[in-house]
């Protein structure tokens, strides 16, 4: 593989560790980011949209870009994804409420999304199959240190800064990282005589940035100016600051950009070209299976564990994602070109991959989530730091184990290398749920970590190699989006069936010993959660040997080409 395509995967792996980044910083900028949008902290519950729009674009939208990334090429999507990113970057940035900050959130997760199945398909476009563990259990590791990464990013920014100042630097990485990929991939796809760039297009641009600038932040000492400050007074009484002169210039430009870009050939952006991809990607099944996922990511993202399993409009959105599916199965039925391609899923491996992925993602989460807590119910109860660091030696172990599970899969089976990784990682959740309240005090505790870092991070690579050798080449966008899904949605589901189960152990104990206090409650509470988990890990670990065994990922013919069509 040339210098270059070495260079364009780093800069891949560096946007998705970023996007993971992202995924864990608002843990701790939340607080910040609830004052910004004026909810108080005790309404904790409103800001729930912050989360879940993030986690409804990146789970929603995934299926329809990876697909995409099949059709129109890896890089053109990569660099698409990281301007989304930006662009959310930037509206998180300077959010003045509630709305704003849910859609910036939302972009941002649409962008950061993106990232992982183009990667993953650039991957599978680059190597063969009997090459491709390593770099994927790379890419795994980048992405799991992320989370790693995320809240320590975090505080370190929060020390010198607002809340605003992390999505400003994730502007500003987005913004360098495109320019990058496209200095890296320009060589490969420029032709001919170099064209001159869309000026009219970039002036657009810039007065759409400018003019929403000012309507978002509408700047005290200009609104207090008597001549400038009319921009910003409302055409009508009580309007909100997009009726007023700079409000409605910035819908102008902005429509002004969209008609432009669709009526000038090779304008600044390709608004014809992307909207071709997006019909040639089934949009109505894409809308479909958005409206499938998104009902269940709303569904259980927003619920109370102490309360249900998933929300008290949980019921609803899981009827409208059932009624979803039966149209999106009689459309995959009918269309001539669905966005699941027939047959595509059909290989025991390619389905299994997904159901392993989602018990992966539900024992994961527990570790997650459940690690601090139990450090915060017991040696730690006084600092979330010292929860956090407990929590990172199971972190800090995951993306090691991810890479040695890229380098073993040359050497083993994927799904022998799977299950050897979650019956480490079930075992660890076993030993997990005999600590007591000075178990962490014990030297001996790093060894389930660790043990469990290790386990996780082994079953990545495996996972992803298997789907991606049992599907066709041109299908590896929406095989890798799809995985990432399934664990996405084995989390959100995981999490709240496994706090659920933990708080009826609570309970149960309670009503027979109400003589327990609130330290012993909250360790039955946490070891009922880590048993859970590690019972989910072992059915993980058999069905791996079952499903995935047959995916002949050492030495089966691949595409060799960079497709960077576009």
């Amino acid at each position: 593989m040339s210098a270059a395509n070495r260079l364009l995967l780093t800069f891949c792996a560096v946007a998705v560790a970023f996007a993971a980044v992202d995924t864990y910083v608002v843990v701790l900028a939340l607080p910040d980011m609830m004052a910004g949008a004026g909810i108080p902290v005790e309404e904790l519950q409103r800001a729930a949209p912050i989360v879940s729009g993030f986690l409804l674009g990146y789970v929603a939208i995934l299926p329809l870009v990876g697909r995409i990334a099949d059709l129109r090429g890896q890089v053109p999507v990569l660099a698409m994804s990281l301007v989304v990113f930006s662009a959310g970057s930037l509206v998180t940035a300077i959010s003045y409420d509630l709305p704003s900050m849910v859609a910036g959130r939302f972009l941002q997760g649409v962008g950061g999304g993106g990232l992982v199945p183009a990667t993953m398909s650039l991957v599978a476009a680059l190597y063969p199959v009997e090459r491709r563990g390593l770099p994927l259990g790379i890419v795994s590791a980048v992405q799991e240190f992320g989370s790693v990464l995320g809240p320590l990013f975090g505080a370190l920014v929060l020390s010198f800064t607002s809340w605003r100042g992390i999505f400003a630097i994730n502007l500003a990485v987005g913004a360098l990282l495109v320019l990058a990929v496209g200095l890296v991939a320009g060589p490969g796809r420029s032709s001919g005589r170099r064209r001159l760039p869309d000026l009219v297009g970039l002036l657009l641009v810039v007065v759409t940035l400018a003019a929403g600038l000012l309507t978002f932040l509408q700047p005290g000492p200009l609104q207090r100016d008597l001549t400038w400050g009319r921009l910003f007074i409302p055409y009508v009484d009580g309007g909100s600051r997009w009726v007023t002169p700079v409000g409605l210039a910035t819908v102008a430009a902005f429509v002004l950009l969209v008609a432009w870009c669709w009526l000038r050939p090779r304008a600044v952006v390709d608004l014809r070209g992307w909207l071709a991809h997006l019909l040639a990607a089934d949009l109505p099944g894409a809308g479909l299976l958005a409206v499938v996922l998104g009902g269940i990511v709303l569904a259980f993202a927003t619920a109370d564990p102490e309360v249900a399993v998933f929300s008290p409009q949980g019921p609803w959105f899981l009827a409208g994602s059932a009624v979803a599916l039966v149209l999106l199965v009689v459309h995959l039925r009918r269309a001539e070109a669905p966005i699941v391609p027939r047959g595509v899923l059909r290989p025991v491996p390619a389905w299994g991959s997904l159901a392993v992925s989602f018990l992966v993602g539900w024992a994961l989460i527990a570790a997650l989530v459940d690690i601090p807590l139990f450090a915060r119910t017991t040696t730690e109860q006084d600092s979330q730091l010292g929860a956090a660091l407990v929590l990172l030696r199971f972190l800090a172990a995951l993306p090691v184990g991810a890479v040695i599970g890229g380098w073993l899969l040359r050497r083993a089976n994927a799904g022998v290398l799977t299950a050897v990784g979650m019956v480490a990682a079930g075992g660890a959740f076993l030993v997990m749920g005999q600590w007591d309240a000075h178990s962490l005090d014990s030297v001996a505790s790093n060894v389930p970590l660790v043990v469990g870092g290790l386990g996780f991070g082994l079953a990545l690579a495996p996972v992803n190699a298997a789907i991606l050798a049992t599907t066709p080449d041109d299908t590896h966008g929406l095989a890798s989006a799809l995985v990432v899904v399934a664990r996405m949605i084995g989390m959100l589901v995981g999490i709240s069936a496994l706090t659920t189960i933990g708080l009826r152990r609570l309970y149960a104990a309670q009503e027979a010993d109400p003589s327990l206090g609130i330290t012993a409650l909250g360790i039955l509470q946490e070891q009922a959660v880590f048993r859970g988990a590690g019972v989910a890990a072992l059915v993980a670990a058999v069905l791996a040997v079952i499903v995935l065994s047959p995916a002949r990922t050492r030495d089966v013919d691949t595409a060799v080409a960079l497709r960077v069509a576009g």
